[in-house]
């Protein structure tokens, strides 16, 4: 194996003072002594300074570090730098360790604990584990917070086994000998020590255990024995309560197969419903913390038994009561959202056939969540009247219960469902009436009366948008008339404007309402707040999309008003309500269409060249960027259907202004955002109006070649590939000759992005590799018989290989998207847009595997190393992807091309043995189909990789790359 060079050190003194930096430091040298740390987590010789640190009296900090050092070596470390006949050695000095910190540090108590558990797994010849640790930590003082740390641990760590290098067969032969084999002996041991004394019985670590282990024990196991007395007396102890809540919630989840658990829920329903008597308790206590734990244990238990909920609903029905309880006397709203999933989970019972009559019981109880939900959905009343500040100025708690207030809205509409949207539509109109009958005479335009009362039902209203029928007409036609009446408060107007926003379809199917509904909407543009413009705007984007035949006929009336108020509003409202006046002017006549772009879009091109005119500065070019991003969505809305070889005419007014867009880009060409924006408008004309674009394309492709010369911004590849796909050869209505003249154009394209790349690094090219291998997708999906056999085919694969030296998703992504449907046109299933006839495609498949014997020892290289070492996570399952399609097309020539890369990793890294064991895995993999075969060969890889990666390159806790070959392009 090729080496990194000497093994490097470190001393004690120099460790404590790199964490001593990393505490207090300035940032260079904070920087500085992170990178030493790292290498000295990894190197071989920290064993010795590690287990130094933690027999001295050292600075708790630094012994904190080390354990965790400690830990993170025995996972990944141990194979490699310690050899089996040190590892008893180990053990023992880590047992003498957890009886020095037995008394804590806690923290440290705890990471001791792990490595031990971690080095349990891994000696395979220890076999007496518990006994052996259990004796050896046995009668020192605190002897039983070491005992009981480490039996926590030693489940969660074997669980998370994987992250060891163990096979599967080793890992599940530890798993039977450390958990399985042990079940009963840990039950007793727990049973014996919380019979000890009272302080035991209430120590929240035995419940921590107690939770960890409930996965290996059968739950019946604890629920008959002593130790269900211990639980259910914690919930009521000042040490453990939360500690006992969660350990409850855990034997509640065991039980979740209801026909399997039906002994043990007899035992723990009862003694579930006798908890309901302390909820009164804990609220008049004002006790948050011990009003969540109970309403996660009742929350939980109606979770896990919602099927004997929906079959058996009288018996159970207490139950349920108590979870209501809870969220009904959630003053501070701190747990109500425990019980949302149940409302959920039972609702989706309740609204199938066969439990129809379990719904009619549970109707009750979903009217009464509704009364609920609707209270817990009002908006604080200020202490000090400061109405203007509803939060006393903590912005994290209000944005937390505006999100708070969308999960209520979704569990509002699950009663929705078993109600009836009738019966919930009531409820708010009730409550509207109510409040009006109450407190309209006294409202004024400076004052309210309990306006939280009123906003309420109005947001509950909205949220039931979705759930209503256009066709509903028993409580609409009553509560329409009421919104427009709605005092003119700024949070009751912003409620009632996104209410009548979220109704336009409604709306649409009455027409009656539409007037006063649209007036309210537009009379709320001459508002003062931001934030009722910002809602009208979207509500009008609403009423244009859904009641635009309605609005046909005011086209040119609301031009009028568009134009008047859109220098007024904010970016994002701005694109809204020209979304919206899009829609209606799409829906008029083939004929006007014409007329009408000139009259909505040339104020929007006279204000595009009087800000490209002003614009020096970032400021000044970004809003005209965002300026014409208004045109694109006239693009985007306005496509009137025409026949073939009939002018469009919008086609016609695009092509009027194509020079005016032309001249702001040139002028701008080095400006992303413009460019985006403008090649935006364009790719948009090109699926819009599609083949209506052909007249256009020659003073299109002559734009985008020089843009793309000029800036080398990946924007211009986006309008290529997208003229690609729309003029592709088996597009009807294309000419050949159009199609011959677009390919050469991708052709002069791709080879300037070629010429680029072979003058820079990848990483300053980011975003047009990205959008270079999206364009090459396209065009291997529509042109392959071309692209394949291409003389560019081969740099453009030696180039996706050069960038898959990035370390960022989304360029690796495309390029590792664009390798897989390459090499699929290696094999049987293509990824073609078509048929390809037989002859060409058992050409494409022997020009893909010359390029693979050409190339091929380079991409496996780089794609295991980008798995190994640089690649993001998202990208991991793409790059074995590739690796998988190499072994189907090549298996033999790819398992040496692996087995040529592992041997080219730093000498430490891999054990000689871990690499012969995993290129003798693939082989067998490969002779053995029926085991698995070649996706067996792809999780051989995919674990090696996560192992060398989390071993060698990722950060580990407290706190050489591959190289590739240059890529050269000549033209």
């Amino acid at each position: 194996m090729a080496t990194n060079g000497s093994e490097p050190t470190f001393a004690a003194a120099d460790v404590l003072a790199a964490v001593a930096t990393m505490r207090g430091g300035q940032q260079e040298n904070k920087k500085k002594a992170h990178e030493y740390l790292e290498k000295f987590q990894k190197s071989k010789g920290s064993w010795a300074t590690v287990v130094g640190l933690l027999q001295e009296q050292a600075d708790p900090e630094a012994v904190l570090f080390a354990a965790i050092t400690l830990r993170g070596k025995i996972t990944y470390d141990l194979q490699t730098q310690v050899p089996a006949g040190e590892l008893a050695a180990l053990r023992n000095q880590i047992l003498i360790l957890l009886q020095r910190y037995a008394n804590g540090p806690k923290p440290i108590r705890v990471q001791l604990c792990v490595c031990l558990a971690i080095l349990a797994i891994q000696m395979k010849d220890w076999n007496d584990v518990l006994s052996s640790v259990v004796e050896a930590l046995s009668g020192g003082e605190g002897s039983h917070a070491a005992i009981l740390d480490f039996l926590r641990v030693l489940p969660e760590e074997v669980t998370e086994g994987r992250k060891i290098t163990l096979s599967e067969d080793d890992l599940a032969a530890r798993t039977q000998s450390l958990l399985a084999d042990n079940a009963e002996q840990v039950v007793s041991l727990l049973i014996n020590y919380s019979q000890s004394s009272p302080a035991a019985a209430q120590n929240p670590q035995l419940m921590e255990c107690l939770t960890s282990w409930l996965r290996e024990v059968p739950v019946a196991n604890i629920v008959n024995s002593p130790l269900l007395d211990v639980i259910f007396n914690g919930l009521t102890s000042d040490s453990c309560a939360q500690e006992a809540a969660e350990c409850l919630t855990t034997v509640l989840r065991e039980t979740a197969d209801v026909d399997e658990s039906r002994d043990v829920i007899q035992v723990l329903f009862p003694r579930i419903l006798a908890l309901q008597s302390q909820i009164n308790k804990v609220v008049e206590e004002e006790d948050t913390e011990r009003l969540k734990s109970l309403t996660k244990v009742f929350a939980t238990a109606a979770e896990c038994w919602v099927v004997a909920i929906a079959r058996q609903p009288e018996q159970f029905k207490p139950l349920v009561g108590a979870v209501l309880e809870c969220a009904a006397k959630d003053k501070e709203k701190d747990v109500i959202e425990y019980t949302f999933n149940f409302w959920y989970d039972l609702k989706q019972y309740l609204v199938l056939d066969r439990y129809v009559e379990s719904r009619v019981a549970m109707v009750d109880v979903y009217s009464q969540l509704v009364d609920v939900l609707l209270s817990q959905l009002q908006y604080p009343e200020p202490e000090d009247g400061n109405e203007a500040d509803l939060f006393d100025g903590d912005r994290e708690q209000e944005e937390k219960f505006r999100e708070f207030r969308h999960h209520m809205g979704d569990t509002l509409k699950d009663a929705c469902e078993v109600l009836g949207v009738t019966e919930c539509l009531n409820k708010v109109l009730n409550s509207i009436q109510s409040w009006m009958g109450k407190y309209a005479s006294q409202a004024s335009g400076a004052s309210v009366p309990h306006w939280q009362e009123l906003e309420a039902p109005l947001f509950g209203v909205r949220a039931l948008g979705k759930m209503v029928d256009q066709e509903e007409n028993i409580v609409l036609p009553q509560l329409m008339p009421l919104l427009v009446q709605i005092p003119p408060h700024e949070k009751l107007r912003f409620a009632t404007i996104m209410v009548l926003g979220r109704y336009t379809e409604w709306t649409a199917a009455h027409p009656e309402f539409l007037e006063d509904q649209f007036k309210y909407i537009t009379s709320a543009f001459e508002s003062d707040s931001k934030e009722i413009t910002r809602a009208a705007a979207l509500s009008m984007k609403f009423f244009c999309q859904d009641c635009k035949h309605l609005l046909s006929g005011q086209v040119l009336q609301l031009q009028t008003f568009y134009d008047s108020v859109l220098d007024k509003l904010p970016d994002v409202s701005k694109e809204e309500i020209t979304d919206g006046v899009a829609s209606v002017v799409a829906v008029q006549a083939s004929g006007d269409i014409y007329s009408l772009l000139k009259t909505y879009c040339d104020p929007l091109m006279q204000r595009l060249m009087n800000k490209a005119n002003v614009a020096t500065d970032e400021e000044s070019k970004l809003a005209l960027a965002d300026h014409l991003q208004l045109l694109t969505l006239f693009i985007q809305n306005v496509v009137p259907s025409t026949n073939p070889g009939e002018e469009n005419p919008a086609v016609k007014y695009w092509a009027e202004n194509f020079n005016v867009l032309a001249t702001v880009l040139e002028n701008f060409v080095h400006f992303s955002p413009i460019c985006e924006r403008i090649c935006r408008c364009w790719r948009n004309m090109v699926i819009s109006y599609r083949t209506s674009m052909a007249s256009l394309l020659p003073s299109l492709a002559n734009k985008l070649a020089q843009g793309f010369s000029a800036s080398r911004e990946g924007c211009f590849l986006w309008v290529t590939s997208a003229i690609l796909r729309e003029f592709s050869e088996d597009r009807e209505q294309v000419e050949p000759s159009t199609t011959n003249d677009i390919y050469r154009f991708f052709e002069a394209q791709t080879t300037v992005f070629l010429e680029a790349l072979s003058a820079l690094q990848p990483r300053e090219l980011p975003d047009v590799i990205d959008d270079f291998f999206r364009l090459m997708i396209d065009a291997l999906l529509y042109y392959p018989q071309r692209l394949v056999p291409s003389p560019l085919m081969g740099p453009i694969f030696e180039a996706a290989i050069y960038a898959l030296t990035l370390e960022q998703r989304d360029p690796l992504s495309s390029t590792l998207h664009f390798l897989r449907d390459l090499l699929s046109y290696g094999g049987d299933n293509p990824a073609s847009s078509h048929r390809i006839p037989e002859p060409d495609r058992l050409q494409l498949q022997q020009l893909v595997k010359q390029l693979l014997a050409q190339n091929g020892y380079g991409l496996v290289k780089q794609i295991m190393a980008g798995m190994m070492i640089t690649f993001p996570e998202d990208c991991f399952a793409d790059g074995s992807g590739v690796l998988l399609a190499l072994f189907e097309l090549l298996p033999q020539q790819t398992t040496e091309w692996v087995s040529q890369t592992i041997h080219l990793l730093p000498e430490g890294t891999v054990s000689p043995a871990e690499a012969d064991r995993l290129l003798v895995k693939i082989k067998e993999k490969l002779q053995r189909p029926e085991e698995g075969g070649i996706r067996g060969v792809r999780v051989l890889l995919q674990d090696f990789t996560n192992t060398y990666r989390r071993r060698n390159v990722a950060p580990r806790d407290g706190l050489g790359q591959l190289e590739a070959s240059r890529f050269q392009f000549s033209g």
